[in-house]
């Protein structure tokens, strides 16, 4: 913390440039900030860490998460109302800020439309199977719970992934193009290999500026208006997963993103008085599909026993295997079911021809897996799953030899993840302290801010980039205004 220690004003000797609105960070949020505080009439200056715009946004599929009644959504005849798309993200969120949600979810057509607005190209297209990131350049996919059990039950499901206009992944690379283009055409102007280490208060305690290193020499931007922090997550800052989320910071969990996902923005934002919340939050995933069809098996645990809803978002599957003993989890299909799973993040153990046998060599109790298969396949003829709720279009008795068990274990499998808490901030972006107050002058949007994503469990693909850009418009706007 010493190394984010906030500078009063009194202390600079010399401002070497301002700005109205500085920026730190260039990614989904940043590149938003700037083109809202843009609109304002704002003199824009980002400061990115990197030599290039090449952080995390640029490494996604590029997947938002919209709805309401967006132009490829009324194209493919899909009836969607922001009161369904609320109910449905309020269902999905274990602590939902309402306001944020109900304002993300009633502007969320008018925020699809902005995207384009800014040149990032969605087609009118809809993938209709069920994959993580659809493989080919369609904008719509399911891309959630939307018809999973009990999300189902709460929320009028309708698909809200919308995907870049590119084939298969790396749209987000392509909306980073256009922003970057957009932003450069707008007057924005850019300092790269600029790495934010203090932010700089006045007498009252408003935040009027930064201090930051250009190559190991130190500088100082004046802020005439506000300072926006967009700076990523801390997936990359081993301290700090230790201390807030641990789960995410075993060695079995690949960190997601780029290598200045540090936590530095939100340090930044603690420095200042501001307040860090669901830190502890993180998408763990371990996708088994595609292909689809492995949906149709089953999730068993050490005592042979289901324990989820097999059709769910995959991070909300792997937020089930992660709670069960020992984190030894197994996927049981038989022939008709079986396939080699794309992602290539679990592995084949064996097939056998009876379950008795592969019940034995899992080493499960004598007779659990037996019972577990018998008591599915017995509603499973009927197209039913009273244990489990599990959708009927994936519900298909387990019967054909011969019958395959995948590793799907923590340590065995292959697990990734990303961090989702974040500063405390209003549904303009300001950052907030621990009793609610605004910090005058700072702002805070993107990976190192909670807004709307708060766990794997309740994730929908295409949040964290919707959110990014809607809040980190909103933190643009308003620091300009």
């Amino acid at each position: 913390m010493e190394d984010f220690k906030k500078i009063q004003a009194e202390e600079v000797s010399e401002w070497h440039a301002e700005a109205d609105v500085v920026v730190v960070g260039f990614g989904m949020a940043g590149a938003s900030a700037a083109l809202g505080a843009k609109e304002r009439g704002a003199d824009v200056l980002v400061l990115e860490r990197a030599s290039g715009v090449n952080g995390t946004t640029t490494n996604a599929a590029g997947h938002f998460y919209m709805g309401g009644g967006t132009r490829p959504q009324l194209a493919n005849g899909i009836e969607d109302t922001p009161e369904a798309m609320f109910n449905y993200v309020m269902a999905n969120t274990p602590a939902p800020d309402e306001e944020k949600i109900r304002l993300y979810c009633e502007q969320s057509v008018s925020h699809f439309n902005w995207l384009t607005e800014q040149g990032i190209p969605f087609n009118d297209g809809f993938y209709k199977k069920k994959h993580v990131e659809q493989p080919t350049d369609e904008c719509l996919i399911w891309s959630g719970n939307e018809k999973v059990w009990p999300i189902i039950e709460q929320a009028i499901p309708a698909p809200r992934g919308h995907k870049v206009e590119h084939v298969g992944g790396e749209g987000g690379s392509l909306a980073m193009k256009a922003l970057t283009q957009r932003a450069e055409s707008k007057g924005v102007r850019f300092e790269f290999d600029a790495a934010v280490r203090n932010l700089i208060a006045d007498e009252t305690g408003k935040i009027v500026g930064v201090k930051y290193t250009h190559f190991k020499e130190p500088r100082f931007v004046r802020a005439n208006k506000g300072v926006v922090l967009a700076a990523g997550g801390f997936a990359m800052n081993e301290a700090m997963l230790k201390e807030h989320c641990p789960r995410l910071a075993a060695e079995a969990v690949y960190k997601q993103g780029n290598p200045f996902d540090d936590g530095s923005g939100i340090q930044l934002g603690l420095s200042a008085g501001g307040e860090a919340i669901h830190m502890d939050g993180a998408l763990i995933t371990s996708p088994f599909y595609p292909p689809q069809d492995l949906l149709k098996g089953i999730l068993v645990n050490k005592h042979g026993q289901r324990f989820i809803n097999e059709d769910c978002y995959h991070a909300r599957t792997t937020d089930a295997c992660l709670q069960q003993p020992d984190q030894e989890v197994y996927l049981i299909c038989d022939h008709q079911t079986f396939g080699y799973p794309e992602f290539q993040m679990q592995e084949l153990i064996d097939a056998w021809e009876t379950i008795e046998e592969m019940e034995r060599d899992l080493g499960l109790p004598e007779g659990s897996l037996q019972k577990t298969i018998a008591d599915y396949n017995a509603h499973a003829v009927n197209g039913e799953d009273p244990e489990q709720h599990k959708h009927k279009d994936w519900v298909q008795p387990i019967t054909e030899m011969p019958f395959a068990a995948l590793q799907c274990s923590l340590g065995k499998a292959g697990y990734v993840g990303f961090t989702l808490g974040g500063l405390k901030v209003s549904v303009d972006a300001e950052v907030l302290t621990a009793d609610g107050l605004p910090l005058a002058g700072l702002y805070a949007a993107g990976a190192c801010a909670s807004n709307i994503a708060q766990d794997g469990r309740g994730y929908s693909s295409g949040t964290c980039l919707g959110e990014a850009s809607f809040f980190g418009r909103r933190a643009g706007r308003h620091s300009a205004s």
